[in-house]
């Protein structure tokens, strides 16, 4: 059986949406960028706070934290998704469970996955962000406490500061694995970009069209990011201690 080929479906009105099919595709990506944007604001704040407290003398707390990184990174997205939304609102109060589950769409796909994604990008920040202290010189720590800062000063004005700007390149690729993750969330009924192609490509029976269209957009997406991150990483680059392109400069 022939395929029949129709560029021109993108400007056909959508069905049960209002506009064009292009339109209904750049809705699924503010809701793309919507949830990775979200759940990476949730994956920095925990990545950094685990990531640091992994390097703490307190030995109790970096296990805690350790044990943290280990159970969310070896279960997969999926199952993780899975878990927040179908399973959390039965282990909640009773009360709370049945306003998890009456919460209106898109928002009732969109909390679970945001945190399910956040959460499980966490790890991955975490054990950069304990890379990248653990690659400072400890004279850097010395240094601070000599000026009569406390450990926990020293981290935020110190260490950290100079973490972020060596650990810049691999926190990159992970937002933009953040973005590229968020289409799991068609699984639980996020209609992001993903799940908006796979839904165009049901009521038109045109795939090709739909997911070429869903993989321009999210390529010129992150192009965009990519070029932009680039542009950052030059101008928060340490002078003699890692080079534009993420190496460490030849005698340092």
């Amino acid at each position: 059986m022939k395929y029949n080929w129709n560029w021109g479906i993108f400007l056909q009105p959508a069905a049960d949406a209002a506009g064009t099919w292009l339109a209904y595709l750049l809705g699924g990506l503010v809701w793309t960028l919507a949830t990775a944007l979200a759940a990476w604001a949730i994956a920095l704040a925990f990545g950094t706070a685990v990531g640091t407290l992994r390097t703490t003398p307190n030995r109790w707390v970096a296990r805690v934290c350790a044990a943290y990184v280990e159970i969310f990174r070896n279960v997969p997205l999926l199952v993780q998704m899975f878990l927040w939304f179908f399973v959390l609102p039965e282990l909640l109060p009773v009360s709370w469970g049945e306003a998890v589950k009456q919460m209106p769409p898109p928002w009732a796909s969109f909390a679970p996955a945001v945190l399910s994604l956040g959460f499980y990008t966490s790890v991955r920040v975490a054990e950069q962000v304990r890379a990248g202290i653990q690659s400072l010189p400890r004279g850097q720590m010395m240094a601070g406490t000599a000026l009569g800062l406390t450990r926990a000063q020293a981290y935020c004005h110190v260490i950290l500061p100079m973490t972020f700007r060596i650990i810049l390149p691999p926190l990159t690729s992970e937002f933009l694995n953040c973005i590229k993750n968020s289409s799991v969330a068609l699984t639980i009924g996020l209609l992001e970009l993903t799940g908006r192609a796979r839904a165009m490509q049901e009521f038109t029976c045109q795939v090709f069209e739909a997911f070429a269209a869903a993989t321009v957009i999210y390529l010129l997406a992150n192009i965009v990011i990519v070029f932009g991150m680039r542009r950052l990483e030059k101008r928060v680059q340490v002078p003699g201690l890692i080079s534009a392109g993420g190496a460490p400069q030849a005698g340092h």
